[in-house]
């Protein structure tokens, strides 16, 4: 009840205030100039406040224009405001303006306190009169004008202060009006299209002495910030004389809008500023761009309890560790998350969780749950994310697929895979990469005709702008043994490629060369290939960061162990031993040593577990004891595989060596039916 009363009398308070014109001590209400306005008598209302209120002509016409604002009248506004002398005003300011402060002490100690000189006060109705005609003028739509007239004001302010303003040099109104402009100028210069000018404006804004409290000097840089994030306009680096010796200047747009979020957050932590949620947002964004998302983590990290839930500040955590490539992590935060006490139905975190565990064939088992428990829950006006479920819960069970397991729970998970990746296409016809990923789970299971048809439909969706459509296409013309067409897709791709994005079209390009018996078009290929993979290296430098290696798609030791197969295919032993390749020179141990090493640092490759195996079977022929180590390899590898066609062929001269001979005959013919569907390149590889 008490706080109601205080809220009427403070309101009842305004409302006397704004029917009272004072000035110099003295008060007149603002009927009796209101009526001679209405009247249209400007020069007998202007006379009336003189005489009543002790003014000069600018003073009186700086009220009587912010009585007309006020009332929504902006032409008379303007016509008010359009008499004043600025100039005038500002020199007798400058002639009383008081002397840069000093230090207190006991000599110069002022008995009483000090007042504010008279001729201050009329500047500050003055300024007052210019900002309030530049807010005139902007809702006129004459923003340029706005502009130059709010510009005055701030050049004006910094004559009569030289030094800067601070609490005991001015009122609190021309503080306030000092604040307002400061915060209108930039807006200004954006409306009116003067980007540049705008950029100026935040600097100065920012740079200069102007008294801002908190919260006007983080709505300025969050401002500013988001001008810099998606105006589109490349700001110019800030002047020599803005930056302090030994101070980081940003050196384009990201960096000055990651700096300037940075203290804002900063502020925010330490009590300075009011917490605005939409900052977080934005710097989550801009290091987004630099793929610096783990230190929006540490920011999360650091925000005072209370300002997110726990469950928020965990999803948020999770998107900023998966973005930054650690899994684990992220799913452990999302598991908190999902927690039954927590919030176990979060769709969002769901899926989330989903798709980081469909990237791990170990975690794939517990990401169909949360798929199946996503699909569930989509429902209502979440119904639309029923086929993100869907398609979550395929590429899940298709990479669980890939785990060791019985040949019959495989069938089973590739089964329900495709006929959740089908289920999800009605629901989203349209999308580019879930027809992607169709493909690709066909094309695993050797069904190239339907294959074919989702690459095709992928490049028809995309445009052909995206690289993999062209790689999966001629991947799959391969399996089907067409490799003249598929060289032909390679050449389109490479035509429509830029340079440094070539690699691995070119490896593409030297296999398809081999598969049709041109081994030296093949060679020269793998050459510039090697050229290729050598200039990026050098030109990232060796602080190379994962996401640009990932990038790449071709390191230089597949190169160098491509050329050393070739020149094995020739026996070109000099340049074998040149690409360390021992294994085509028959020196068994240092090859056996170095495919174990590959074993150790990936325990599921399959590549080094069938070279181990192989090397294991040739050993076989002399040393018994070695095929029953060899067969595990092998069975491993097809277990994880089953596609492998090397695989199945050494696992048949493994049987061979021991006497099975029925057993043998079987991985024959399986390797020989594969060999007829095997692509030059495992389908994995476009994943």
């Amino acid at each position: 009840m008490l706080e109601n009363q205080s809220k009427e009398l403070s309101e009842n308070r305004e409302d006397e205030i704004t029917r009272q014109l004072c000035a110099n001590g003295l008060f007149m209400k603002t009927t009796e100039v209101e009526a001679k306005l209405d009247e249209g008598n400007i020069q007998e209302a202007e006379s009336s406040l003189r005489e009543g209120l002790s003014l000069n002509s600018e003073e009186a016409r700086a009220l009587l224009g912010r009585l007309e604002y006020q009332r929504g009248n902006l032409e008379g506004a303007l016509r008010l405001f359009e008499g004043i002398d600025l100039q005038a005003a500002i020199q007798r300011v400058q002639v009383s303006a008081p002397p840069p402060e000093k230090p207190v002490t006991k000599k110069n100690r002022p008995r009483e306190p000090q007042q504010q000189p008279a001729p201050q006060h009329a500047a500050s109705l003055v300024l007052e009169a210019i900002y309030l005609k530049a807010k005139s003028l902007q809702k006129l739509g004459r923003t340029t004008e706005a502009a130059r007239e709010c510009k005055s004001v701030l050049d004006s302010v910094e004559k009569i202060f030289q030094q800067g303003i601070s609490d005991a040099q001015v009122d609190t109104r021309l503080q306030e009006t000092v604040s307002h402009a400061v915060e209108l100028l930039p807006a200004l210069f954006k409306d009116s299209g003067d980007y540049q000018e705008a950029i100026s404006a935040y600097r100065r804004a920012l740079l200069s002495q102007w008294n801002l409290d908190n919260d006007s000097c983080a709505r300025i840089q969050k401002e500013f910030a988001v001008f810099l994030l998606h105006s589109g306009v490349e700001a110019s680096p800030p002047s020599l004389a803005s930056q302090v010796e030994g101070s980081y200047t940003p050196r384009n747009n990201l960096e000055e809008a990651i700096l300037l979020l940075m203290i804002l957050i900063k502020k925010f932590n330490s009590g300075k500023a009011k917490w605005d949620p939409s900052v977080i947002e934005h710097l989550t964004f801009a290091l987004s761009l630099c793929s610096q998302t783990s230190v929006v983590a540490k920011q999360f990290e650091e925000v005072m309890p209370g300002v997110f839930t726990r469950v928020e500040r965990w999803n948020s955590l999770a998107l900023c560790y998966s973005a930054a490539g650690q899994t684990n992590a992220a799913v452990n935060l999302l598991r908190k998350s999902l927690h039954k006490h927590e919030q176990p139905d979060d769709l969002v975190a769901l899926l989330l969780a989903a798709k980081l565990c469909s990237e791990e064939p170990s975690l794939a088992a517990e990401g169909a749950g949360y798929a199946e428990r996503g699909v569930k829950n989509a429902q209502g006006m979440d119904e639309h994310l029923k086929g993100v479920g869907l398609r979550m819960l395929g590429l899940c069970l298709g990479k669980q697929a890939k785990v060791p397991t019985s040949d019959l729970e495989r069938s089973r998970l590739q089964s329900e895979s495709l006929k959740a990746l089908d289920g999800a296409i009605a629901f989203e016809h349209n999308n580019p990469d879930l027809i992607f990923e169709l493909g690709v789970q066909y094309a695993e299971q050797r069904n190239l005709k339907a294959a074919s048809r989702y690459a095709k439909e992928f490049i028809d969706a995309t445009g052909g702008s995206v690289l993999k459509g062209w790689r999966f296409l001629a991947l799959v013309l391969s399996a089907q043994q067409r490799f003249s067409e598929a060289e032909v897709v390679t050449d389109a791709a490479l035509d429509e490629t830029a340079k440094w994005d070539q690699g691995p079209l070119l490896r593409l390009k030297a296999k398809l060369k081999i598969s049709q018996s041109n081994p030296t078009e093949a060679v020269e290929t793998y050459r510039y290939l090697l050229a290729l993979v050598q200039a990026q290296r050098k030109s990232f430098g060796p602080l190379r960061t994962l996401s640009q290696m990932e990038e790449d798609k071709v390191n230089e030791f597949e190169v160098w162990h491509g050329l050393a197969y070739l020149y094995s295919s020739l026996s070109h032993w000099n340049d074998v031993e040149v690409c360390r390749m021992w294994e085509g020179r028959k020196e068994f141990k240092p090859a056996l040593a170095a495919f174990l090493d590959g074993l150790l640092l990936d325990e599921s490759s399959v590549p080094c577990k069938v070279a181990v195996g192989a090397l294991l079977c040739e050993r076989g022929k002399e040393y018994q004891p070695t095929l029953p180590v060899a067969r595990s390899l092998l069975s491993d590898a097809l277990r994880i595989d089953p596609t492998n066609r090397k695989a199945w062929y050494y696992l048949g001269m493994v049987h061979k060596h021991d006497g099975r001979i029925a057993d043998a005959t079987d991985c024959f013919q399986a390797a020989s039916m594969l060999e007829e569907s095997d692509p030059i390149e495992s389908f994995s590889t476009i994943l």
